[in-house]
């Protein structure tokens, strides 16, 4: 069935929403509702069908070419057809690097777009900005070294005779620019005071890789990040109002990333004691599953 649902999909064109969005959801869910024996012969399938993979390519392409909606809430079926596309890629990337499974076809994109789409959102669906996020975050954990992927738009231009101020910065980020990850950055911070919780989960999510990939590629840059003033802002901002806010899974997760680049301009121990104190009044055995991972986290990294 995997089989003849991947060939149905390389048939279809990127118009076809009806057929190739419910398609595509159906691939998605094999590769993550399966045996670990079961998904590295699903991988194999689908990163072997070339018409599949030139299908998701001209998918990925139609978010670049995409006409903002109205109402940023409205989910159209091009923006679902936009989701399902990227779902699937961040998986495949994922597991093809888990497996090492062959590539037949690779899929070209540019960094800058991905990030693009996301620091300058022009009302993007909250859905289809949690989807390109979910691929964000799988490409900055290979350090865009995937075998599917073929990184395009960056640095082919540039002057050896006209050197940029940050070009050393620039280099040792590759394939980003400072600047890009800074506006990254705070572009997922104002994305986090909307308080939507499957934004946030991606939100932070996408941030730990960020901070992660900068820590890999340049320390001062990640501790520079990790450290800036208005993240202590930020965390304000979540904690206003409600009980036991300390136990929101997105600040739990986002203390514990601050904790780990010892960003002590952020965090400090009166708050760390309160967090503690809060998790010893509270009953955990009735915490959700998302708060109660985040907490485990926080008190490994304590």
């Amino acid at each position: 069935l995997l089989f003849s649902v991947s060939n149905l999909c390389g048939r279809c064109n990127p118009k076809d929403t009806d057929l190739l969005q419910p398609s595509l959801n159906f691939l998605y869910c094999s590769l993550h509702q399966t045996t670990p024996c079961s998904q590295q012969r699903a991988v194999v399938v689908l990163l072997s069908n070339v018409s599949l993979l030139e299908i998701l390519q001209k998918v990925l392409k139609c978010t670049w070419l995409r006409s903002p909606p109205s109402e940023p809430a409205y989910l159209s079926s091009e923006d679902a057809l936009l989701c399902s596309g990227w779902l699937l890629v961040a998986s495949l990337v994922l597991y093809q690097h888990r497996y090492n499974a062959e590539v037949h076809q690779t899929l070209s994109l540019d960094p800058a777009e991905v990030l693009n789409a996301v620091i300058f959102r022009k009302k993007k669906p909250i859905l289809l900005l949690v989807s390109i996020m979910q691929f964000l975050r799988a490409v900055l954990r290979q350090n865009f070294s995937s075998s599917l992927l073929v990184t395009v738009g960056q640095n082919t231009a540039q002057s050896a005779t006209q050197p940029q101020p940050s070009s050393l910065q620039d280099a040792a980020l590759h394939p980003f620019a400072t600047e890009q990850v800074f506006l990254l950055v705070v572009s997922l911070q104002n994305l986090l005071v909307h308080k939507d919780f499957l934004l946030s989960q991606a939100v932070v999510a996408c941030l730990e890789s960020v901070v992660e990939y900068l820590y890999m590629k340049n320390q001062d840059v990640a501790l520079h990040v990790a450290s800036q003033p208005w993240h202590r802002f930020l965390l304000f901002t979540l904690l206003s109002g409600g009980q036991k806010s300390f136990l929101q899974p997105e600040v739990l997760r986002l203390i514990t990333l601050f904790l780990r680049y010892q960003s002590s301009n952020i965090i400090s121990q009166k708050e760390i004691s309160q967090i503690l104190q809060e998790a010893a009044e509270a009953n955990v055995a009735e915490l959700p599953e998302a708060t109660s991972h985040a907490l485990h986290l926080f008190l490994c990294q304590v």
